[in-house]
């Protein structure tokens, strides 16, 4: 009886939960949402690709740019990459996914809208309908790891001069104004990506849009105490080369993670993003070894760099052939950026932002829309230069004229430079009280 009576009762309270569960289901999918379609092989990779792309940031940027940089500025530098990451991860929670990736009704080929603002309405069963078979949760924190190193990228164009303050003010508004209707335009549903522009996994919408800023930022800013005078060389190539090194492997994840599945499009991603690099290194270097007489590492670490950042756009969407192409011509088109140009019109791009990430970015663009080849993807079918050249005009615009406001605005409340003692002093004991001992 007792068995029977925990039975009887048993079973009504598991009625009246199904019953008050049903009456809690969940809320009904935002416009942008489709129910889970969940693949086990996808949402693996995915959780992998995110770890990859995060450890490019942290630690993989922060030391690459910290080996770069003067002694008396490392710890200021990686400060930098640090803070930027842990700002904009509360910015994207807040409202940078949604204005990146959700519905703005009417204004939703500009901007997305407020839907998903601090993650309202992402359950454990809904997907972006951008992903349906990996968990939106997912989709979120993969998309973010792109938000974090794209404004990250930016500071190796002020680096050693910018105070801490105006870095914070300029990264929160940036990744707000500028990031999030970039990637919106080409990623989220927006007029680019309608137009037919394509951006495999983000030689625009990251590189082009970090390095024009870089070199606005620059410019604005003004050179260092000592540009073109003083000694600035790298105070210790080993910190950047192991950073550039977890760039490579972090940059795996960025391209092939680009896919969002476990299939033959991100198995070639993965191929063009090594081969890629590596002809870019080739290609910096030839130019190098004939311009200089030597080669050096900093060339080699450099050329890799540039070839990753120019198939990024490309990744999934030419064959190894376009890659081993694409990689050869970034690494001049890159030297010419980082070194000619950057003589020829005196700006002080500290660590070549928009020397090897801008330049590097308009170029795997729009050779993007030369290579790409329906053959191996589908969804390269229409691409070609014009495209592409759109698709550059106006991420370049936004990002200048965006970027120029948003440092104005830093500029008149928290201020822009450090002082010239506290410049020539360092910034690691100057803003941080910190330093490097023997």
């Amino acid at each position: 009886m007792g068995k029977h009576r925990a039975g009887l009762f048993g079973g009504l309270a598991a009625t009246c939960c199904a019953s008050a569960g049903a009456a809690r289901a969940a809320p009904p999918l935002s416009a942008y949402q489709a129910p889970l379609a969940l693949d086990a092989a996808a949402t693996a990779w995915m959780l992998v690709s995110t770890a990859l792309v995060l450890f490019m940031t942290l630690p993989g940027l922060a030391l690459f740019y910290g080996g770069m940089v003067r002694r008396k500025n490392v710890i200021a530098t990686v400060t930098q990459s640090v803070a930027v990451s842990a700002l904009v991860t509360l910015i994207w929670f807040l409202a940078g996914y949604s204005l990146a990736f959700s519905q703005g009704g009417s204004l939703q080929s500009l901007i997305g809208g407020l839907d998903a603002a601090l993650l309202n309405g992402v359950t454990p069963a809904s997907a972006n309908g951008l992903a349906k078979t990996i968990p939106e949760y997912l989709y979120i924190a993969y998309q973010l790891t792109f938000a974090i190193i794209t404004p990250a990228l930016i500071a190796g164009a002020f680096a050693e001069r910018m105070k801490f303050s105006a870095l914070l003010l300029f990264m929160s508004l940036w990744s707000l104004v500028v990031y999030a209707p970039v990637a919106h335009w080409v990623w989220g549903g927006g007029f680019l990506g309608g137009l037919g522009v394509i951006d495999f996994a983000g030689g625009s919408v990251v590189h082009v849009n970090a390095g024009v800023a870089g070199l606005v930022c620059a410019l604005v800013l003004g050179p260092r105490h000592g540009f073109r005078r003083d000694n600035m060389a790298p105070h210790n190539l080993v910190l950047t080369a192991i950073g550039a090194a977890i760039l490579l492997v972090g940059w795996i994840g960025f391209n092939a993670g680009s896919a969002l599945a476990a299939d033959a499009v991100a198995s070639l991603a993965l191929l063009n993003t090594v081969l890629a690099p590596m002809c870019g290194a080739i290609g910096w270097t030839v130019l190098e070894w004939v311009e200089r007489r030597k080669p050096t590492l900093l060339g080699l670490l450099s050329g890799m760099v540039a070839g990753l950042v120019a198939i990024t756009p490309a990744a999934g969407y030419v064959d190894p052939k376009g890659a081993v192409v694409i990689g050869l011509l970034s690494g001049p088109v890159c030297y010419a950026g980082a070194v000619w140009l950057k003589n020829w019109l005196k700006y002080d791009d500290s660590l070549d932002a928009f020397g090897v990430h801008g330049l590097g970015g308009i170029a795997g663009a729009l050779l993007t829309g030369l290579f790409a080849d329906k053959a191996v993807n589908a969804a390269g079918a229409g691409a070609d230069v014009l495209k592409q050249g759109l698709g550059l005009i106006v991420t370049i615009a936004w990002s200048a004229a965006a970027t120029f406001a948003i440092l104005w605005l830093c500029k008149l409340t928290t201020g822009l430079r450090v002082t010239r003692e506290e410049e020539i002093e360092g910034l690691d004991t100057s803003l941080h009280g910190e330093a490097l001992h023997d």
